[in-house]
């Protein structure tokens, strides 16, 4: 089912949405949980007194959710999908409202929550949340065996000779889903009515139209696997010569994987040159930061050093004026009490200045450990940078060396024909 959701405020607008009956049919307040109150008007006023705690002004995440026009969702359905909404977006245990609205025949629910966590006093952040719905959205449609939406094939399967490094990172940590993928040659065969028209809405998908070995119709993707069309499209052998014609002009699956290897490498040499970029891009501020650090630690360091040698000068001239002067200092000398007070200075001068010491390792302490966690950034970036690469210079030997095997093969093949031509010649 289609899932749209949104941060929001306007508690009682969004009341008043809800119980519209003028533009629905039907109203029905299926659940309101968490609330101490029992409509749901009442419930939101209490979101919005619970929110004036915080800062946040969208205290509500509200999703609509719509199932296919031509299908009838049970109650259970929609729970389900509102239970990984929860799990998703970490919106678990929060107060929460459920409505179902029908019209013209057709059956959708709201749920509403509350951002706020009580406890805390602080709004749930909700990352990516259209993304999670999106996903979430997918999958609903993929386990309750309903068409999928063109854009969900669409997002999915494109041509990767046009993928951003980004797109292609994406699209190498997602494995294709054969329910998907039976979905989009059906569509594409549907839409297309000879080999032109088929051949080119394949390849805005990212896979090749080529002969198979049995002289049949298969299609190949960027990453060399074959797909039987008869199988995977669910077309009979006779369906597909009717409308395509004969395979035998289209190259075959070695000459396809050539062309596959030769573009491929292209655009994976591409995506260094972006990586390059990226990783100057992703450094430079890290690069300003440590400078900025190491400027703001020297003069933390200066600035304690100054604060210290003022502090002892402070300290030393009270460490003079303890001691007695004319006739007082030759008494105190005779009674023993100025040796006393010469040892109490000189102690105090070995207290401080292990205090001292003490106070400019703590703050070194300190500006090593914030350098440090900045350090970790640093080796991050360089980290994944360095995986990258490796990822990225694999794929370009895998397709090399997948294009130099076709090559042989192609190679062979011709070398094969020309025996067998001069042969006949000679015969």
């Amino acid at each position: 089912m289609i899932l749209e959701g949104n941060q929001r405020g306007g508690a009682r607008q969004l009341a008043r949405h809800l119980m519209n009956t003028q533009d629905n049919e039907h109203v029905e307040i299926y659940k309101i949980s968490g609330f101490m109150s029992d409509s749901i008007m009442d419930a939101f006023d209490e979101v919005h007194a619970v929110s004036r705690g915080t800062k946040c002004r969208q205290f509500m995440f509200s999703v609509s959710l719509n199932p296919p026009q031509d299908v009838i969702a049970p109650p259970e359905y929609f729970e389900k999908a509102i239970a990984q909404i929860e799990e998703r977006t970490g919106l678990s245990g929060q107060p929460r409202v459920i409505v179902f609205h029908e019209k013209e025949g057709r059956r959708h629910a709201h749920a509403v929550w509350s951002r706020i966590d009580a406890d805390e006093m602080k709004a749930i952040n909700l990352p990516h949340y259209k993304l999670k719905l999106n996903d979430i959205s997918k999958q609903l449609y993929l386990e309750h065996g309903w068409s999928l939406p063109q854009g969900f094939i669409d997002k999915q399967y494109r041509n990767p000779l046009n993928f951003t490094r980004a797109e292609w990172q994406q699209a190498k940590r997602t494995q294709d889903d054969p329910r998907i993928l039976k979905q989009l040659f059906r569509q594409v065969w549907e839409q297309s009515d000879n080999q032109q028209s088929f051949q080119a809405a394949l390849k805005d998908h990212g896979f090749w139209l080529a002969r198979g070995d049995r002289r049949g119709f298969v299609a190949m993707d960027y990453k060399g696997e074959v797909y039987s069309l008869s199988r995977w499209a669910g077309v009979k052998p006779k369906e597909l010569k009717q409308r395509l014609d004969q395979p035998e002009p289209l190259p075959d699956v070695q000459q396809v994987k050539a062309e596959i290897s030769q573009s491929m490498n292209d655009v994976l040499k591409r995506h260094i040159d972006t990586l390059h970029q990226q990783r100057t891009q992703d450094y430079a501020p890290l690069k300003r930061t440590i400078q900025t650090t190491k400027t703001q630690h020297r003069n933390q360091r200066d600035a304690l050093g100054q604060q210290q040698q003022e502090r002892w000068q402070q300290e030393e001239q009270q460490r003079i004026a303890r001691l007695p002067r004319g006739l007082s200092g030759i008494w105190h000398r005779f009674t023993g009490k100025y040796r006393a007070i010469k040892q109490q200075n000189q102690q105090e001068v070995q207290d401080n200045d292990i205090r001292d010491r003490d106070e400019r390792q703590a703050l070194i302490n300190r500006q090593l450990q914030e350098r440090q966690r900045l350090q970790e950034r640093v080796t991050e970036v360089r980290g994944q940078y360095h995986q990258d690469m490796l990822v990225l210079r694999k794929e370009i030997r895998h397709y090399h060396d997948v294009g130099e095997q076709a090559l042989r093969h192609v190679q062979s093949e011709d070398h094969v024909h020309r025996q067998t031509h001069d042969m006949g010649l000679r015969l």
